[in-house]
């Protein structure tokens, strides 16, 4: 499918996310809009307690797929970036780690989220984030101003990865640092699902297998690259419904069938570096 479509259909997707308050990548839709599951999932995935109730209300819409913050080692006045900050989230618990000598900003490529995390901000009275509308693909920054890039399953939603990788090698500054939580594969998906528009916004069919998501972020000239976590993800954390109700009820595919597809999908946590020249 081509690239732009693709785009358009996420957009729209996560639109009606951000429009309702409720879950897309990460839960099935019972969820949707109910905090307590929100919170819960958050604890699932890496959040303390704390981290989740010390951000603005409506900030954690239960996307992610990990915890990126957990793991970067924010320092005080660095400057970080958030690929696909989404309704802000991640961006306010790391403006908590950099204090008001540092600086967040959040790029997302869908309007009605940059508002909602704006908004979000101006309630946390946020001094210290900027949230940017833009794709992850064309970074609306310039060259070697960024610390620290962190993502939370997005790039999984790009379908020109490579250019995502190579974009967040240009505006890191030399020595900074990438920490990305996302999902990849660990073996090839059947096709139905490979091919599903739900699948893909549900961040499934979008994904890649691990060897040769590492390879893109090694070819965009990222060093020191380590897998620093990883674990398999249940298919009920991260697809949409009707993905669910496609696998669940599809005639061709046995109950074991099923458990070996939730098995080619796993969260993982990447740490990679932009070494000195």
């Amino acid at each position: 499918m081509e690239e732009e479509k693709i785009k358009k259909i996420v957009r729209d997707n996560y639109a009606k996310v951000a429009a309702n308050n409720s879950c897309c990548c990460t839960t099935t839709a019972s969820c949707c809009g109910n905090v307590g599951l929100e919170k819960e999932v958050g604890s699932n995935i890496g959040y303390s307690a704390e981290d989740m109730d010390k951000v603005p209300e409506g900030s954690n819409l239960g996307l992610g797929c990990g915890n990126p913050i957990a793991l970067a080692s924010l320092k005080k006045g660095e400057v970080v970036l958030d690929l696909g900050s989404g309704a802000g989230f991640d961006c306010f618990l790391a403006a908590d780690k950099v204090g008001t000598e540092g600086k967040v900003i959040g790029i997302d490529m869908t309007p009605e989220m940059v508002e909602k995390a704006r908004e979000n901000a101006q309630k946390g009275n946020y001094k210290n984030i900027e949230f940017r509308l833009g794709e992850i693909e064309y970074l609306p920054v310039a060259d070697e101003t960024i610390d620290v890039i962190i993502s939370n399953c997005v790039i999984n939603l790009s379908p020109a990865k490579d250019k995502v990788f190579k974009e967040a090698f240009r505006v890191l500054k030399p020595g900074g640092r990438l920490m990305v939580s996302d999902i990849v594969l660990n073996k090839e998906l059947p096709p139905f699902i490979k091919n599903n528009m739900s699948a893909y916004v549900g961040c499934i069919s979008g994904a890649i297998m691990k060897e040769e998501y590492l390879a893109l972020i090694e070819n965009a000239g990222f060093e020191e690259i380590k897998v620093v976590g990883e674990n398999s993800f249940p298919l009920k954390y991260i697809v949409s419904d009707d993905t669910h109700v496609i696998v669940e009820n599809s005639l061709e595919l046995s109950e074991n069938q099923v458990e070996n597809l939730e098995d080619s999908i796993l969260s993982i946590k990447v740490f990679a570096k932009k070494l000195k020249q």
